[in-house]
């Protein structure tokens, strides 16, 4: 039952969004689209605060989160790639970075029999840059030009995208494991 907390019931909150925010976007209700985006972003920085605050962290809250953020951000960015909203080259980088993530931790854990990779500050960095992005594009759709063209912060994502990816590679591939003595 400790599982069954309001962070977690946040983060299951925000996965539920998911669907419906795509819904939105493909039937042109751009202006919901973004009020939900609003309310699952607003829902992913109040888990992690009452988590640490209340500290009902939990190891399903820690599987859970990251889970929750990849879903809403690759999926809002298929779409937005599918109509033209971003680029599909970034769209593409974004989802290979996140592949590469789980192949590596995958390939950390059959090597090691272990995980634990704390999130790095490039990699909170590019996926706060996502979600900026994400917003902007949704604004973009509702107010036109009076938002500015989100070029900057395309190529912006994209960097901190990379950097991050390259960045937990780099971690993966020094990982100085203790050895016990014998």
């Amino acid at each position: 039952m400790a599982n069954l907390n309001v962070p977690n019931t946040l983060t299951v909150l925000r996965i539920c969004t998911i669907p419906i925010i795509v819904s939105m976007l493909t039937s042109g209700r751009h202006m919901a689209a973004l009020w939900l985006f609003v309310f699952a972003s607003v829902t992913d920085i109040l888990d992690g605060l009452i988590a640490r605050l209340a500290r009902q962290q939990t190891k399903l809250g820690r599987f859970l989160d990251p889970i929750a953020d990849k879903l809403l951000l690759v999926t809002s960015y298929v779409v937005f790639a599918y109509y033209g909203w971003v680029p599909v080259w970034l769209t593409v980088g974004i989802l290979l970075r996140d592949i590469t993530v789980v192949v590596a931790v995958t390939v950390f854990y059959l090597v090691y029999k272990f995980v634990f990779i704390r999130p790095s500050i490039l990699g909170k960095t590019a996926i706060a840059m996502q979600m900026v992005l994400c917003a902007i594009v949704l604004l973009r759709l509702n107010y036109g030009s009076r938002v500015p063209d989100p070029l900057v912060f395309v190529w912006v994502t994209a960097g901190f995208t990379f950097a991050s990816a390259l960045h937990y590679l780099y971690i993966g591939f020094t990982y100085k494991r203790e050895r016990p003595v014998s």
